[in-house]
């Protein structure tokens, strides 16, 4: 049986007014445009995990649905950022961010990655929703091509530029730390300048500075063993009692 055109569309607008249940809510983001948005949206995750790893009150995701309005539909009330992060709240897993099944919490920080798809709604239309209605404290974008970068802070009700530090780097109150870009990509930095690493380069490091505490060792030991020779060779017995 062949369903009309007409009838088909009336269906489909039917279907967009649908109210989503009081129950759970999936995510419903699109695909990332490219690999390196999704590796970027992981290093952002991974680093602060890794350095907030004895924190238990945050949730910190990437490219997931965050809804806003209890008379949640189809076809508005919900966005998805790249990245965002909600402080002090429960971390656990979570299908989407429910405003209202979440204590009316929003996002502390959200970070967009730019594409030539996407750069124009970030910029704008995202921006204004994350000022007016979300009121998110800090918003950043980062264009992994063209290594565009900004933030703004929330002051009095709108968004103001975070002004950049002589390394370029911009200060999140929020997190307590400064994003910046090191080898074309977007890092954490420490209020003290130093890089958050992933958990991949804090194990190097880890390592680098076993494999050096052990050379040192090993080269005192040989100053030892060069000055018991020396002293015997003077006639020093240095034989215990």
């Amino acid at each position: 049986m062949t369903i009309s055109p007409i009838i088909d569309k009336a269906s489909r607008e039917v279907l967009n007014e649908i109210i989503y249940p009081q129950g759970e809510f999936w995510s419903d983001e699109p695909p990332l445009e490219s690999d390196l948005h999704l590796r970027q949206i992981l290093l952002l995750i991974q680093c602060l995990e890794w350095f907030w790893q004895d924190k238990k009150d945050y949730f910190a995701t990437g490219n997931l649905t965050i809804y806003y309005s209890p008379n949640q539909k189809k076809s508005e009330y919900f966005r998805g950022p790249d990245f965002f992060v909600v402080l002090d709240t429960e971390k656990h897993s979570r299908k989407s961010w429910v405003v209202w099944q979440e204590g009316g919490k929003y996002p502390n920080v959200i970070v967009e990655i730019l594409s030539d798809s996407t750069a124009k709604v970030d910029k704008e239309e995202k921006k204004k929703i994350y000022q007016d209605i979300f009121r998110t404290p800090n918003y950043f974008w980062f264009d992994p091509d063209s290594l565009e970068f900004q933030g703004f802070a929330l002051n009095n009700g709108e968004y103001e530029p975070i002004e950049p530090t002589e390394q370029g780097w911009l200060w999140s109150q929020q997190l307590g730390l400064y994003l910046g870009i090191k080898d074309d990509k977007l890092r954490y930095f420490t209020p003290d300048g130093e890089l958050v690493l992933t958990p991949e380069e804090a194990a190097k490091q880890a390592q680098q500075s076993l494999k050096q505490a052990e050379q040192l060792l090993q080269e005192e030991r040989e100053k030892a063993r060069q000055l018991e020779e020396r002293l015997k060779s003077l006639g020093f017995d240095l034989t215990e009692n």
